[in-house]
């Protein structure tokens, strides 16, 4: 009577499973992101010139209203459009931990800063 109550319990656990992973797959068609997320579509490293390496990465995200596609601790994310707007590229806060960030002078992007005194420049297009 117990192993027959177990395996009801299984069995009724598993279909659940099944509806929700069903559910799941019909509001997320493949290739669709979830609201506020993003994904890196493409990287491209160019490491011709010496003691210098230029990167290009393309993002795709799926930002919620007022949000716009951005960057945070050196990846992409949603961040509030207006900092956007106002090219206050710091407060998206897109160093990592360690680093520190400032803007460069003509607001085109920032600069972040490691401790042994690397500088990594983005710069916004």
């Amino acid at each position: 009577m117990q192993l027959l109550r177990v395996a009801w319990a299984l069995t009724g656990a598993a279909i659940c499973c099944f509806l929700i992973l069903l559910i799941h797959s019909r509001l997320l068609k493949e290739g669709q992101l979830a609201a506020g997320t993003c994904e890196i579509v493409t990287l491209d490293r160019d490491s011709s010139q010496p003691r210098r390496t230029i990167a290009r990465q393309t993002a795709r995200c799926a930002c919620k209203k007022g949000q716009i596609a951005g960057t945070t601790r050196a990846r992409p994310a949603c961040v509030d459009a207006g900092i956007v707007r106002k090219k206050q590229w710091c407060e998206m806060v897109p160093c990592l931990e360690d680093e520190g960030c400032d803007l460069l002078v003509n607001k085109s992007g920032w600069t972040c800063t490691q401790p042994g005194g690397r500088v990594k420049t983005t710069t916004v297009s």
